[in-house]
C-alpha cells in the first residue's frame, strides 16, 4: 500500500483494488522479509497495512502470532482466506481499521513491518510498539521512485526522503539498511532493533 492518508475514500479504492479472485500482490512474502526472517525473534508480530496478508501469513508459519491492520475489509478477507488455505488461522488476527486513528499498543511486539505503505506518524508508534530487543522490517519506495517510469504517479508525500528511513530509527540498532533503484522501483529497506 503506498497511500498514507486512510479515509473513507481510501477504503473504498482499496477495497475496489482488491475485489479480484487473485492476489494482486501474490501469496508470496517480499523478498526482503525472506532474506531477513532469520534475525526475527519470534513472537507477537505485528503487520501494518497488511492488505491480503502474504507478508502475515509468511510470518505466521514461521511460528508468529500476528496481527495485520489494514482498512480494507476485501483485504482482510483474503488474508483470512490465505491463513486458512495455509493452516494457520488460529495465528492471525485480522483487525479492519484507519491508520490515521489507530493506535499501536505499547511495549507488545517483538516485530512489526511495514511493507509499501507510508504514514511518518507512525514511527513513534511503532519505536513505542516494539518491545526492548524487538525488531522492525520496513520496506517503501523513495523519491528516487519519481525517476522511474512506474513511479511517476505516486504523491511525493507518498515517499521517503533519501536516508529519511535510517534517520528515522537512528536511535535503534540498524542491523540492514540499502537503497536502491534498479530502474523500475527505487526502494529502501530497513531491519533495525529497539536498544
Amino acid at each position: 500500500m503506498v497511500t498514507g492518508d486512510d479515509s473513507e475514500e481510501d477504503r473504498s479504492q482499496w477495497d475496489k483494488k482488491y475485489k479480484t479472485k487473485t492476489y494482486i500482490f501474490g501469496k508470496e512474502p517480499a523478498l526482503f522479509l525472506k532474506e531477513h526472517v532469520n534475525l526475527l525473534p519470534v513472537g507477537k508480530a505485528l503487520d501494518i497495512a497488511m492488505g491480503e496478508g502474504r507478508n502475515a501469513i509468511y510470518l505466521a508459519k514461521k511460528g508468529f502470532i500476528v496481527e495485520g491492520v489494514d482498512i480494507s475489509e476485501v483485504a482482510l478477507q483474503k488474508a483470512k482466506m490465505l491463513a486458512r488455505d495455509n493452516n494457520v488461522t488460529s495465528k492471525l488476527l485480522a483487525i479492519n481499521a484507519d491508520l490515521n486513528t489507530y493506535t499501536i499498543k505499547s511495549d507488545y511486539y517483538e516485530v512489526i513491518m511495514n511493507f509499501y505503505y507510508l504514514q511518518r506518524s507512525l514511527f513513534p508508534q511503532i519505536k513505542k510498539g516494539l518491545k526492548k530487543g524487538g525488531i522492525v522490517v520496513f520496506e517503501t519506495y523513495t523519491e528516487e521512485q519519481l525517476k522511474n517510469k512506474e513511479g511517476q504517479r505516486i504523491p511525493k508525500d507518498y515517499l521517503l526522503k533519501i536516508g529519511e528511513l535510517r534517520e528515522a530509527f537512528k536511535d535503534f540498532e540498524i542491523l540492514v539498511y540499502r537503497e536502491t533503484n534498479n530502474g523500475k522501483e527505487a526502494i529502501a529497506s530497513l531491519v533495525a532493533r529497539k536498544q
